[in-house]
Formats: C-alpha cells, sequence, structure tokens
C-alpha cells in the first residue's frame, strides 16, 4: 500500500486495483449463500427448472439421461412464492381505466413471463388492483427494477427506486 503526504497534517492512502478487501471469496449469488445446497442436477418438483452447473434454467434442452440422474426439490422462487416472501414491490400511480389497465397487466406479465423464461428464479408473485392503482410483488428486485423500466420505455412516466440495505427490499414506484 502506498502513502501520499498532503501537507503536516493528513496522509492519503493509495489502494491498489487488485485490493480484495471487503470482496466475498465467493462469486455465488447471495441466494445461493442463504438457501440449502443442491446436488447437480436437482429439478424443481414444482415449476420444472433445473439446477445445474450452479443455476437454476429452463431454457437448457432436458434429456433421458438428465431426468434419470436428477434429484427432485423446491426451488427457492417456489419456496418464496408459496411462502408469500416478495424482494421486489412495483406500485403503478394513476387513473387507470379499461385498455389501459389491460395494456400494462400485459406488459407487466409479460415481462414476468421473459425474465422466468431466463432465470426462474425472477417471477412475478401477484398483480392486484388497489384503490390509486396497481400493485405488483416479485420475487427479485432485479426483476420490479425491470418492468419499472419496461413501462417507463413503453408508457412514459416517472419512476422512483427505494431500496432497503437491510434484506434487499426495493420497492418502485411508477407514476403516469
Amino acid at each position: 500500500m502506498k502513502t501520499r503526504s498532503v501537507g503536516k497534517q493528513a496522509t492519503i492512502l493509495k489502494t491498489s486495483s487488485r485490493d480484495q478487501r471487503g470482496a466475498r471469496s465467493s462469486k455465488e449469488p447471495a441466494v445461493v449463500a442463504k438457501g440449502p445446497a443442491y446436488a447437480d442436477p436437482t429439478a424443481c418438483e414444482c415449476c420444472g427448472a433445473f439446477f445445474t452447473k450452479r443455476t437454476w434454467r429452463r431454457d437448457h434442452p432436458v434429456t433421458h439421461a438428465l431426468l434419470i440422474k436428477a434429484e427432485w426439490a423446491k426451488c427457492p422462487a417456489c419456496r418464496q412464492k408459496r411462502s408469500g416472501t416478495a424482494y421486489g414491490r412495483v406500485s403503478l400511480r394513476g387513473a387507470f381505466e379499461g385498455t389501459a389497465a389491460a395494456a400494462l397487466r400485459r406488459r407487466i406479465i409479460n415481462v414476468g413471463k421473459r425474465a422466468e423464461y431466463t432465470q426462474p428464479q425472477h417471477r412475478v408473485m401477484s398483480v392486484t388492483r388497489m384503490e390509486d392503482g396497481l400493485e405488483v410483488l416479485t420475487t427479485s428486485q432485479k426483476l420490479a427494477h425491470r418492468i419499472v423500466h419496461e413501462l417507463k420505455k413503453a408508457f412514459g412516466g416517472r419512476a422512483a427506486y427505494r431500496w432497503s440495505a437491510a434484506d434487499g427490499y426495493l420497492e418502485a414506484i411508477w407514476r403516469q
């Protein structure tokens, strides 16, 4: 570590670009570290996703040999959906009537289906009508962020995001 003197009072510490302090030793996502260890391969008994090469996937081809040696368990997203634990909440504010509300719901469902196809752990848990708009609960904050981004792109409007440092929860608000 190099130091550089700045006057008589202070010294600025410079660290190299290879300094790894504070970095995780494992580059696995936090969800993998929190949940149980799954055997490779494992198939989800609820949604049919496969855990192989340390990720849950649904877009890879499933062979007969893979099905024979796979263990069966519930994936983290199915467990999360069953327990009702959401890590993302999108609040859509505004007066949405008839075709506008239907178009918003279709866009949210399409974004959720696309995300679920490529990453089965990212799912839309519910879309409910509230007195001042719609509320969407998701299993990941990334999907909540993506939904708001897609709504801004398709319908315009403004977005506000609020992340929780304690548990990784994202509350996103979209206004038209």
